[in-house]
Parts: structure tokens; C-alpha cells; sequence
């Protein structure tokens, strides 16, 4: 059979190695990472995914000892590569340099995954252990500057090992590297496998899933729960399909009147609005610990959701739940097997995670990325501002208002300095932690904050060095304006929580972005997601408390992502629109891709 099968170690970015061969038009299966060799035989390949995990460490995932005599080509990335190195003989280590976001690798051999492919490869890693000891047998194929053994092979066993992962949008060839490992190593013939045919069999697998019941949809207005709702509604008839859209006060300035009138032009108004505003915000109350904060979310959902089911029909058990989960949602959340949790989504909370045990919750697209789900939209007709809408996450503004318990001066580091004394610009690091992912593991770190003159381009690079060299940063942020001089000794992370005046506050900077984003629209690169976020850094006096953070990103899926590089000119010009509110500080462009920090601060 023309399969090639993922062996999931936990990694981030397993189910996109899987997407990445389906977009090659080949079937993939996604299996545990000890399943017995014997079940593999009728595969073509067999790719080790990354994970979370140190291949040295004794409960680490292993595979089955005799999956490497099958004879059938393998491909290990990062953690795999790395299992591949262990087990068969070589040497691990953990790393002195861990290497986060995009590297220069040099091709020693243009063989095998390499064939047809330039001498130097740019290429994206994340990763803190590295192959010391090649196996015996195997081969270097590249090298980067901190990363010897940045790619491996057996030849005559058709094993090879890659340190960085070729499945994400940021390695530039690497789809190339992954139809060489199909086509010309695992010798796959047919590509019938595409993404536009699997909408009736969504169908049919919501049909199957329902078993008579209706569905009770929670719909936000992002192109994951439309698409979901528009399936269900498609697969099910609009009388067995009632949406629901939670109006929690933390969505974006005119966002709620607009998503139902798009989902009237349409043809679907079976949606019923629940205001909660008040009982959100007041629900997260003085939390400021983003997991929390996002239990909280998920519990109040459902809490809200459950409300109206008693109104709707009280005493009739025949309603399930649905959902516009997609993949990164879970792999995120740590529900895939030996996965690290980054954060948990609100539609993965221990409430939803009971329903799901109890069979009672839908998600036509849970095994689907946002490109593919936006390629679905399209197929059934959706309009093209509603496939293409931005994604936002389902706590809204929650997650990017940033709290705080207590009063905290930044500081100064000797480690920082260092770094920036070859760029002229200067830097201290902000005492209040954001969300990221680094080798497939959740961090929770302190913000490096920069100023001074240097150019955009050059930012990715030292935003680099700084989060690989220093171990309690895993974020950078630029200042682009502030009011008046910066005094790094009188700044300080005040307390703060959630509370309606700082949500509007944001929801007032947010829509300037947003409209700054429409006018120059012809100037700015090609933006995948633009969030928006509030930060408690700013002076003792009250005019200047809050900072605003622009974060603009490149991506096709969300789960790696380049902060996008825009014009200094411009980002001065938004800058300056948003210093007109009152209360703000200063603006800050996250200058961080992902890895190390997630696109969302929680």
C-alpha cells in the first residue's frame, strides 16, 4: 500500500508532518510510538516524529526494538533523529546552545533527502539536545554552526535523521526534502489522496456521530467553528443544528453585530446570542495565571451553553455538543499521547474532556490545520472574508490582556547586555512571564525589552541570540514609541487584572490596528494573524500604567510562525495613533518567532 506512516512522539508538530505528505496527495497514518513493527509492514515509510521529551532520560518514548529490520525507509525529526542516533549506538547530549526559530545549514552530501537541493539550506529548529556520536554505518549529510550532526544517514538501510523539521512552513525547501524522502526513497507511486474530497466523508462522520441526536453548536465567528457549524448543518439539516454564540464581552470592537450578520447572508440563522459579558469578566476576577484564566473560559462556556440547553429542552437528553476544534488545539493542550501541554484551549477543558469521554461532542475538523480548514471553506462555498477572517482565539481578549499580582521593577541583566554590546542598542527584561514553546515544551518566562536604533530586518537575529543564550527569556519586544524618554529605572510591571475599563482600552488599540492594517494594506507584508496586547509595564503615574504590544506573524497553520518585519515608518505611524489613548506608556512589535514563544502572550 502507498501509506506512509507518523510514529507520534509527542511532538508539536506531528499531525503537520502528516498534513505535509497528504498535501503530496499520499495517505498517512498517525500511530503510537511503540506500535509493534509487524503492524507496519504493508506500509511505504516511517517517519519519527519530534517530542518533548530527552531521548537520555529513562521513561523517554522508545520504539519497538525491531522496527529498524523491517527494511522499510525510515525518517526520525528532531527527537527522532535523536531516538535514531541513541538506539543504534551513537551519542546524545544536552546542548550548551539550544537553537530556537531559523538556522543556516550546510549540506555535506546532496544525496538521498538533499538530492537536487542547494549547498546551504535555511531551516527551522527547536530543539536543546543534539547528536554528539554518528551511529555506526551512518553518514553526515549537514552541519550548521552549533548543530554538527544536523542531518544523518544509513544508506544501505534506508535510515536518515533530521536535527531541524522539515515539515514546517519556514524550512524553505523543505516540502522538498519531504517528496524526496517519499518519492524517491520510500518509492510511493500514487497521489490520489486530496483534502477538497474529504467533505462528504465529514459528513458522513458527523452523521455517525450524532446517531440521531441534534447538535448544539458554539460558534464564534472564526473560519474553524463556521466551518464545523456549516458541516453539521449540511450533514444534518438546520433543524437538528442550533448555534450558539456567547457574547462575552471580550470580543473586538463591533465583532459580535458583524458575525451574525455574516452568518444571515448566508443562510444560517438558527444561532441564538446569550450575553454574558458581565459574567465572564467578573468570573475571572483577580486570576491572573493564564491557565486559569483559560479554565475559567472553558467552564463558563459550557456553563452558559448550559443554561440555554435548559431552556431549550429541559427534559430531552437528545442534544451533543459541537465544536470547531482543530488539531493544533490539542496537540497544544497536551491531549495527544506523550504530549507536552503548551496551553490549554478553552474547548479542552476537564468539562469538555468529560463530555468527550461520555460521547457527546462533535468536531468534524479535529484532525484538520487552518490552511486546510480555509481550503474546506472554500469548496463549500463560503464568502471569502469569512474564510479568511482572522484567527482569534476562543477566550478573545482575555489572552491578551495580561495581568498582574504585584508591583515589580524590570531589571537589568549582565547576560542581555552582552548580547546587545555588538548592536548599540540597549535592553532590560520585564518581570511578568508569557507562554512558549520550546523543544516541544511549554515555557513560562520573562520578556527581554529592547530600544535604541536598530533596523527591523536585523531584530530576528538578535531576538535569536538572545533566547537561545539566555535561559529565563523565551520573548523580545521592541520599543517602537513611548511617551518621552524611556527611563528604564522608573518603569514597573504594576498589578492589574481583568477588568472592563483595560478590556476596552484594548478593544479601542485593537481596532486602530485594524483599521491602520485596511489603510496600508498595499505596504504591509502578507499578515497571517495580528493580535493586539495589553501589558501592566509603565510608570508610578497614572497616565502611563499600560503598554500596548503589536504582534503581527507569518504563518500558513499557527503552529510555527515569523514575526512579520514591517516598514519602521509605518510601525512609528500606528505607534503614534495608539499613544493617543490615554493611559498608555508605550508601544512594543514583538520581534519573537515561533518557537520559542507561542503567537498568543497566554
Amino acid at each position: 500500500m502507498n501509506k506512509i506512516a507518523i510514529l507520534n512522539a509527542g511532538g508539536q508538530y506531528c499531525h503537520l508532518i502528516a498534513r505535509k505528505v497528504r498535501d503530496l496527495g499520499v495517505f498517512t497514518e498517525i500511530v503510537d510510538f511503540d506500535v509493534a513493527p509487524d503492524s507496519l509492514k504493508d506500509v511505504r515509510g516511517i517517519v519519527l516524529s519530534g517530542g518533548p521529551d530527552s531521548v537520555y532520560m529513562p521513561d523517554s518514548p522508545r520504539v519497538s526494538e525491531g522496527l529498524f529490520d523491517l527494511g522499510i525507509p525510515i525518517l526520525g525529526l528532531c527527537y527522532g533523529h535523536q531516538l535514531i542516533a541513541h538506539m543504534l549506538g551513537g551519542k546524545v547530549h544536552g546542548g550548551e546552545v539550544r537553537e530556537y526559530g531559523v538556522a543556516i545549514v550546510k549540506i555535506v552530501k546532496s544525496v538521498g533527502l538533499f538530492e537536487g537541493l542547494g549547498d546551504t539550506q535555511t531551516v527551522w529548529m527547536s530543539h536543546g539536545d543534539s547528536v554528539e556520536r554518528l551511529p555506526d554505518g551512518f553518514e553526515l549529510l549537514a552541519s550548521s554552526d552549533t548543530c554538527r550532526v544536523a542531518a544523518m544517514m544509513h544508506r544501505q538501510r534506508g535510515i536518515y535523521g533530521l536535527q531541524f523539521h522539515p515539515e514546517v512552513a519556514h524550512t524553505v525547501c523543505g516540502q522538498e526534502i519531504i517528496r524526496n524522502f517519499v518519492f524517491n526513497i520510500c518509492k510511493v507511486t500514487t497521489t490520489d489522496w486530496q483534502p477538497k474530497d474529504q467533505i462528504d466523508i465529514l459528513m458522513r462522520n458527523i452523521r455517525d456521530k450524532a446517531k440521531g441526536r441534534k447538535v448544539i453548536f458554539l460558534v464564534s465567528g472564526g473560519v474553524d467553528s463556521t466551518v464545523a457549524f456549516y458541516l453539521c448543518v449540511r450533514a444534518l439539516g438546520k433543524e437538528n443544528v442550533r448555534g450558539i454564540y456567547i457574547d462575552t464581552g471580550l470580543m473586538r470592537k463591533n465583532e459580535t453585530i458583524n458575525i451574525i450578520n455574516d452568518f444571515k447572508a448566508i443562510g444560517v440563522d438558527n444561532i441564538d446570542v446569550v450575553d454574558a459579558s458581565h459574567r465572564f469578566i467578573d468570573g475571572i476576577g483577580q486570576e491572573c495565571n493564564p491557565e486559569r484564566k483559560r479554565e475559567i473560559i472553558g467552564r463558563m462556556f459550557i456553563e452558559a451553553e448550559d443554561d440555554l440547553l435548559d431552556k431549550i429542552e429541559s427534559t430531552d437528553n437528545n442534544w451533543i455538543l459541537g465544536q470547531g476544534t482543530i488539531y493544533p488545539d490539542t496537540i497544544e493542550s497536551g491531549c495527544a499521547t506523550k504530549a507536552s501541554k503548551i496551553k490549554t484551549h478553552h474547548n479542552r477543558v476537564d468539562k469538555i474532556l468529560n463530555l468527550i469521554s461520555e460521547d457527546k461532542v462533535v468536531e468534524p475538523l479535529i484532525d484538520f490545520y487552518k490552511d486546510e480548514v480555509r481550503l474546506l471553506a472554500g469548496s463549500l462555498g463560503l464568502p471569502q472574508h469569512m474564510v479568511m477572517r482572522d484567527p482569534f482565539p476562543g477566550p478573545g481578549l482575555a489572552v491578551r490582556c495580561i495581568c498582574s499580582t504585584q508591583d515589580r521593577p524590570v531589571y537589568r541583566s549582565h547576560e542581555l547586555t552582552e548580547v546587545l554590546s555588538g548592536h548599540g542598542i540597549e535592553g532590560f527584561i520585564a518581570p511578568a512571564k508569557t507562554v512558549g514553546v520550546q523543544g516541544d515544551s511549554r515555557s513560562y518566562k520573562d520578556i527581554a525589552i529592547l530600544y535604541g536604533d536598530i533596523a527591523v530586518p536585523v531584530m530576528e537575529g538578535v531576538a535569536s541570540a538572545i533566547v537561545n543564550s539566555i535561559g529565563g527569556i523565551n520573548r523580545v519586544a521592541y520599543v517602537v514609541k513611548s511617551r518621552g524618554e524611556i527611563e528604564p529605572m522608573r518603569l514597573r510591571i504594576h498589578s492589574a487584572y481583568l477588568t472592563t475599563g483595560r478590556v476596552a482600552l484594548l478593544r479601542e488599540a485593537d481596532d486602530i490596528v485594524r483599521t491602520f492594517v485596511v489603510r496600508h494594506k498595499g505596504q504591509l507584508p502578507d499578515i497571517w494573524q495580528f493580535p493586539v496586547v495589553i501589558f501592566p509595564l509603565g510608570y508610578d503615574n497614572i497616565a502611563g500604567r499600560e503598554t500596548i504590544v503589536l504582534r503581527p506573524v507569518l504563518s500558513t497553520d499557527g503552529m510555527t510562525a515569523r514575526f512579520a518585519q514591517i516598514d519602521r515608518g509605518l510601525l512609528e505611524m500606528l505607534a503614534a495613533d495608539i499613544l493617543q489613548l490615554e493611559g498608555i506608556s508605550m508601544v512594543l512589535y514583538d520581534i519573537t518567532n515561533k518557537p520559542p514563544a507561542t503567537i498568543e502572550w497566554e
